[in-house]
């Protein structure tokens, strides 16, 4: 005998109902996640532009390969065995990185390792207090009427000397490398701020200069290498292939460097003559 057919026909819509109801109660908090989860959004990741082994079949010409990736993508990722780097062309994004949030943004252990031979205890590679320390430094030079009253002056004699050097040459339809008098313009520019010495490697006529601008374009392009190659430090340790040119690389930096601090002593030694004398990698400042 049907279980049902003993109610009275009346009962059994009630019971249904009543049975529909409680189900629907008890099923509530389940329903609730459920649907939570199909509504919920998904984290909004950077599309994928390609991993590090298309940086490194394109390792002659990444400058130009990441450029044609970031006109695509404004922010992408590229996969590596061990994490993720993001790239991003936003200002939005560059905003919220080097001002908004940039606490949240350090630059870690990692990066210390690749860049600390180069860069010391430098503000490119450090984070936290330190970094705080070197950008109280720099703000001294680089102050409003530092800039105005003695920088803006430097910068602008040596942009007047760059583009004197790009006007020739296309009124001579000469090939240029713009980079390279980009980079040397920048060092004339900073050497001259900085320690008051002109270097003047856009011109070329300063041997010691071309010596110093050679070692530090190589010695940044080898800190680019160290990102990629997994094998940099036991080239170091054996002092082989690319590691050993970045020693010599670095060995020409200091012997400069070295020589302007002792040459800029001597200048205050002369007017002060209890100035204390130090020997010091500008590295460290």
């Amino acid at each position: 005998m049907d279980f049902f057919s003993s109610f009275p026909s009346p009962v059994f819509p009630a019971l249904a109902a009543a049975s529909v109801m409680l189900a629907l109660i008890l099923l509530r908090p389940l329903l609730r996640r459920c649907s939570s989860s199909v509504h919920r959004r998904k984290p909004n990741y950077p599309p994928i532009a390609g991993t590090i082994f298309h940086q490194l079949l394109n390792l002659s010409q990444l400058a130009d390969f990441q450029t044609d990736i970031s006109r695509k993508y404004r922010t992408f990722r590229i996969l590596t065995p061990f994490c993720n780097y993001v790239f991003t062309v936003d200002p939005a994004n560059v905003e919220h990185i080097l001002k908004t949030n940039f606490a949240n943004y350090g630059k870690g252990s990692f990066t210390y390792d690749v860049m600390c031979d180069f860069f010391g205890d430098g503000i490119f590679a450090v984070d936290g207090e330190k970094w705080r320390h070197q950008r109280k430094l720099a703000s001294f030079e680089f102050s409003t009427k530092v800039l105005r009253d003695s920088s803006s002056v430097v910068f602008r004699s040596t942009a007047a000397r760059l583009a004197k050097i790009i006007s020739n040459a296309a009124s001579s339809n000469e090939m240029i490398e713009i980079q390279d008098l980009l980079m040397k313009s920048t060092l004339d520019s900073i050497s001259k701020v900085g320690f008051g010495v002109e270097l003047d490697t856009l011109s070329g006529s300063s041997e010691e200069g071309r010596t110093f601008a050679m070692a530090f374009d190589e010695a940044s392009a080898q800190i680019v290498l160290r990102f990629f190659d997994v094998f940099w430090k036991v080239k170091r340790f054996l002092n082989i292939g690319s590691e050993a040119k970045m020693k010599k690389s670095l060995k020409s930096i200091d012997d400069f460097v070295f020589k302007l601090i002792d040459t800029k002593i001597e200048q205050l030694s002369q007017r002060k003559p209890n100035s204390w004398k130090k020997k010091t990698s500008c590295r460290d400042f």
